[in-house]
């Protein structure tokens, strides 16, 4: 199977590059080949590779920066999905697209299912959601695998910030109202291979799934999990969301309900914690 992924350096294009393997062929795409600010771009690459899947790993992150440049976030997150999207649907060949949690208002703490109503707080929420229902309204055969945390040895993140601050300080705050499920960047991309070849044999699982780590935490309760494995003194103290502010609005609810996802492809959520030793092994830590 062959499958062209957007996106090269980030987390999970980095970990779906690392599996290859007989019988899956990864032809990754970075800026310079495919520049998700220009979509018709995204459709010639897929034109050009015609692969057997598509899968989307690229997207606009900076999620304080989406606050000032919503536009250009819009393009990427949005536009560019809904482009590939239509594209595939032509082609009829699936399309597997990862969203996040950022898609939903945050409240409450009852995990989020797939099919609750959207109700995003800030602009890079907002564009995923867009992204989403572009894609939806493609027609094709789709998957749109919202998930939370992401975690690697790879790029920038939660785990690799902690282990830099954790290593120069004796103590840190973190926000302790914020509860989700740390991600691990390889499963995620595990799964969206798994959803690619489920898709290629049945039109049926198209729809909206969650993936997201177990079990649920808060990041200071991730933080400290990170210093213990890593071996680190550095003490943590909780505070509130209201005393860390930033330009967008982080969901105190990041819970999500990942059933549908396991009751349609067999995969599990995986276990952080296990994840996180790999991780710091990889890291050399």
């Amino acid at each position: 199977m062959h499958i062209l992924v957007f996106g090269h350096s980030g987390q999970v294009a980095t970990e779906l590059r690392s599996l290859a393997r007989d019988g899956v062929q990864i032809t990754a795409l970075d800026r310079s080949r495919a520049d998700l600010c220009d979509p018709a771009a995204c459709t010639r690459a897929i034109a050009d590779h015609a692969p057997d899947a598509v899968i989307n790993a690229a997207a606009y992150t900076a999620v304080d920066q989406a606050e000032t440049d919503e536009a250009t976030a819009h393009l990427v997150n949005a536009k560019a999905p809904a482009t590939m999207a239509q594209a595939c649907a032509a082609l009829d060949i699936p399309f597997v697209t990862l969203s996040t949690d950022y898609v939903f208002s945050g409240a409450g703490s009852r995990p989020w299912q797939p099919d609750d109503p959207t109700e995003p707080q800030g602009a890079y929420g907002r564009t995923k959601r867009d992204g989403e229902e572009g894609v939806i309204k493609a027609g094709g055969r789709h998957a749109i695998l919202r998930t939370s945390w992401v975690v690697s040895a790879h790029g920038t993140n939660f785990v690799k910030t902690m282990l830099r601050l954790g290593a120069g300080r004796d103590a840190l705050s973190i926000v302790s109202d914020q509860v989700g499920g740390p991600t691990p960047a390889r499963d995620i991309a595990a799964a969206c291979i798994e959803v690619a070849q489920a898709l290629k044999m049945d039109a049926g699982t198209t729809g909206i799934y969650h993936f997201a780590g177990y079990p649920d935490t808060s990041w200071a309760d991730f933080a400290r999990a990170i210093f213990d494995a890593a071996g680190l003194s550095c003490t943590v103290s909780d505070i509130p969301s209201s005393a860390y502010p930033t330009p967008a609005t982080r969901p105190l609810n990041s819970r999500m309900d990942c059933t549908t996802l396991e009751q349609t492809f067999g995969i599990t959520r995986p276990d952080w914690r296990q994840s996180l030793a790999h991780i710091l092994k990889d890291l050399g830590t």
